[in-house]
């Protein structure tokens, strides 16, 4: 009876593979568990981060991240940095758990530094791009629980290829994509994609084609406007004077945008 009834499951698991994915075949064996509780206990609230974005522009890549961090429906904190420095040539951008997305950053920033001084060398792209796969993929088992998911972006250069600006985009089960122009994630990024899209056809200029200037006033835009209809982005606080971080990547490493750049960036866009 028992071997029967396995293989049953095994029929329907194989019959329904067309219309879905792991996630589904996991709970219909009963080895997901992310919907069910103890009685009288409460899931934990997780500290996400959105919305984040990247695109390749005239003098390298940008790579950009509001500020807001919610738990629920509460704003926890209104100053968070979502972009990383993993090394010299590389950036990660986090949306999703906060928690996790910080130890997966530091994690992959020791394991590039620890290639780099054993091997003499520095990691190549395919191996930078693979180390934070299997990061995500070893993340797994919490994705399945229902917390601790991340789906971040890395943009890094290549001095060394025809094609120098690298941006890739991962899903939260480590399966990494190379983006040809731009990318977005987090709960804002359908619209960010959108507006890049938008500014990357018919815009007066190509995203490769601008000037870091440009760039930076259309990932202000971007963000901004995802701010009117997603509560869990910040994007521009006038009042606070809050603006998002916003990172440059080109031959000569990293650059961060300092405030009074973007402040100045901003009230040009406004009055243009």
């Amino acid at each position: 009876m028992v071997r029967e009834n396995e293989r049953e499951i095994r029929w329907n698991d194989s019959k329904s593979a067309d219309a879905a994915d792991f996630v589904d075949v996991m709970r219909r064996r009963g080895m997901s568990r992310e919907t069910e509780y103890p009685q009288g206990h409460l899931p934990v609230v997780e500290t996400k981060g959105t919305t984040i974005l990247a695109f390749k522009f005239a003098g390298g890549v940008l790579v950009a991240g509001d500020r807001r961090a919610t738990a629920g429906n509460v704003v926890m904190y209104d100053r968070t940095d979502k972009v990383f420095e993993v090394d010299k040539y590389s950036v990660m951008a986090i949306a999703g758990s906060f928690g996790t997305a910080w130890e997966t950053a530091r994690t992959l920033q020791h394991s590039f530094q620890f290639y780099r001084r054993s091997q003499l060398q520095e990691m190549s792209v395919e191996g930078k791009v693979r180390a934070l796969s299997k990061l995500l993929r070893d993340n797994l088992g919490m994705v399945l629980q229902g917390i601790g998911v991340v789906v971040p972006l890395f943009a890094t250069y290549d001095a060394g290829s025809p094609d120098p600006a690298k941006v890739f985009f991962y899903d939260a089960m480590g399966a990494q994509f190379e983006a040809t122009d731009f990318a977005a994630s987090g709960s804002g990024g359908p619209s960010v994609r959108s507006i890049l899209y938008y500014e990357n056809t018919w815009g007066q200029v190509p995203l490769r084609e601008l000037d870091e200037k440009g760039a930076i006033t259309i990932a202000l835009r971007a963000l901004d406007t995802a701010a009117e209809a997603d509560t869990a982005t910040g994007g521009v606080d006038r009042a606070g004077k809050i603006f998002p971080i916003i990172k440059i990547l080109n031959r000569e490493g990293i650059t961060s945008v300092s405030h009074e750049e973007l402040a100045s960036a901003f009230r040009g866009a406004l009055h243009e």
